[in-house]
């Protein structure tokens, strides 16, 4: 099970506004590429790597430029946030 928690919905709805006003069309797909990579963790939860520092794990997603954190617990993959590679990753 994918659990989003409420920072990473936002954070998903800033990225769309963000690109919406620009195109809408590449607003709908990259939401639809996090979307599809994110339920890739279904199938293999480990894929994402791990960095000192930042507890969980990253998903990076080159072909948009975001980096998704999620935390494996059992069977369910809550993640934490989503946001563009360039920005500050929160350390705490």
């Amino acid at each position: 099970m994918i659990l989003w928690e409420e920072e990473s919905l936002n954070d998903r709805e800033k990225i769309f506004e963000f690109l919406y006003d620009f195109n809408p069309d590449a607003a709908d797909r990259t939401d639809e590429i996090i979307e599809a990579k994110v339920e890739n963790l279904l199938e293999q939860p480990l894929i994402g790597v791990q960095r000192d520092g930042i507890q969980g794990r990253l998903l990076i997603i080159p072909e948009i430029s975001m980096i998704v954190s999620y935390w494996v617990d059992s069977s369910i993959i809550r993640v934490m946030r989503v946001l563009h590679q360039k920005q500050k990753f929160p350390t705490d």
